[in-house]
C-alpha cells in the first residue's frame, strides 16, 4: 500500500533532518508519496502568509503529514503555525513518548513514559485581551466537557492498545477549581470504564518534582493543554532533549506527526543537526497507518545505531553529519528487512 503524505521540511535545520528521516522511512520498505508543502517563516518570507492555503489543501487530501521544525516569531508577528494547524485539523490529541536511548547520557536508566496532552483548548484557544486604559492583559484557559472526555478516552484507549498499566491525570484542581475541577472529574468519571488500567492522579508541581526525582514510578500521563507543553519537554530532557523525542498531533480525521525541537537557524546548513527526533516521529507515524512490522524494525535499527556509538551526530559526541547519520540508519533499517 503507497500512503500520501504530506511533507513540510520546515525552517532553520528542517530540512537537513526531514531528507534524513524521509530517507530512513524510505528504507523499511513502506511505499510513501510524498507531497511537499512549504510554512513557516520560509513561507511567510515568500509568500506573506506563512500557512498557505495549499498547505491546508494538501492535509485535506491526504489526512497525514510530516512536519519539520517551523520558526515562530516571538512576542510579536505571525501566531503560531503549530497551534494553528491542530485547531484547524482538530488535532486534539498530543503524544509525547520519552522513552531512553542506549549510550546517551542521562541522570535515569529504562525511562519509558507517554505523555497524552489535550491540544486545543485551555490557555492556548488564543482568547486574550488587552486593556490599553488600565494595562491589563487577560488570557482565558478554557476547557470544554468534549474536550475534557476525548483527551481523557484517547489516553486510556491508547494506554491500552500499547499493553500499558497505568495512567495518571496530572492538573491543578486544588487552585483551579472550575478548569481543573472538570478535568479532574471527567477522568475519575471515565476511568472505572477500564479496569484493566490503574488510574490515579497528581498535582502539577508535584508531578514536575516527581519526575525529576523518581520518574520511573510513572507510565502514561494525561494533562491539559499548558500543564502537557511544560511537563512534555522536561520529560524530553530526561532522556537526552527534544533533539532525541518524537511528537503526533492526532484527530479523528487526520495527523500530523512532527519534530518539537526548534529551527536552531545558527547551525543550518551545517549538517550538524541530530535527526533523531523526526525520525522516531516517523516511527510513529507508522504505527499509525499500520505499518507495524516496518515500527519495530525502525526502533530496533535506532537503538542499535546508539548502542554501536559509531555514526551518531556531534551532539552525542559522534563524528557523523546529518546526513550520515540518515544514511547509516537507512542502511541498518534495509538490512533488517
Amino acid at each position: 500500500m503507497r500512503h500520501h503524505v504530506t511533507l513540510i521540511p520546515g525552517d532553520g535545520i528542517g530540512p537537513e533532518v526531514t531528507a534524513a528521516a524521509v530517507r530512513v522511512l524510505e528504507a523499511t520498505g513502506v511505499e510513501f508519496e510524498w507531497d511537499r508543502q512549504e510554512a513557516g517563516l520560509l513561507a511567510f518570507e515568500v509568500h506573506g502568509e506563512p500557512m498557505p492555503d495549499a498547505v491546508l489543501r494538501s492535509i485535506e487530501r491526504t489526512r497525514l503529514a510530516l512536519k519539520g521544525p517551523l520558526g515562530t516569531p516571538v512576542g510579536t508577528g505571525f501566531r503560531s503555525v503549530n497551534v494553528r494547524l491542530r485547531q484547524t485539523f482538530d488535532l486534539f490529541a498530543n503524544v509525547r513518548p520519552a522513552t531512553t536511548l542506549p549510550g546517551v547520557k542521562v541522570p535515569f536508566e529504562g525511562i519509558d513514559l507517554i505523555l497524552y496532552r489535550e491540544n486545543t483548548e485551555d490557555l492556548y484557544a488564543g482568547i486574550e485581551y488587552f486593556d490599553e486604559r488600565n494595562q491589563i492583559a487577560d488570557s482565558i484557559a478554557r476547557l470544554t466537557r468534549r474536550g475534557c472526555e476525548r483527551i481523557v478516552r484517547f489516553a486510556f484507549d491508547d494506554a491500552r492498545r500499547r499493553g500499558r498499566r497505568r495512567v495518571t491525570l496530572v492538573h491543578k484542581a486544588n487552585i483551579l477549581k472550575v478548569t481543573g475541577g472538570l478535568f479532574l472529574s471527567v477522568g475519575r468519571e471515565i476511568a472505572p470504564e477500564y479496569p484493566d488500567i490503574q488510574f490515579d492522579d497528581r498535582i502539577v508541581d508535584n508531578m514536575a518534582m516527581q519526575l525529576v526525582l523518581n520518574p520511573s514510578q510513572y507510565d502514561c500521563l494525561v494533562t491539559t493543554n499548558l500543564f502537557g507543553d511544560i511537563l512534555s519537554d522536561l520529560m524530553s530532557g530526561l532522556v537526552g532533549g527534544l533533539g532525541l523525542t518524537g511528537a503526533a498531533n492526532i484527530g479523528e480525521e487526520c495527523a500530523i506527526f512532527e519534530a518539537v525541537h526548534g529551527t536552531a537557524p545558527d547551525i543550518a546548513g551545517k549538517g550538524l543537526a541530530n535527526p533523531t527526533a523526526l525520525i522516531r516521529s516517523g516511527e510513529m507515524l507508522l504505527r499509525h497507518v499500520g505499518e507495524n512490522e516496518a515500527a519495530d524494525r525502525l526502533a530496533g535499527a535506532l537503538h542499535a545505531h546508539y548502542a554501536g556509538g559509531e555514526h551518531l551526530t556531534a551532539d552525542m559526541g559522534g563524528p557523523a553529519s546529518t546526513s550520515e547519520f540518515g544514511e547509516h540508519l537507512a542502511r541498518r533499517v534495509a538490512a533488517d528487512a
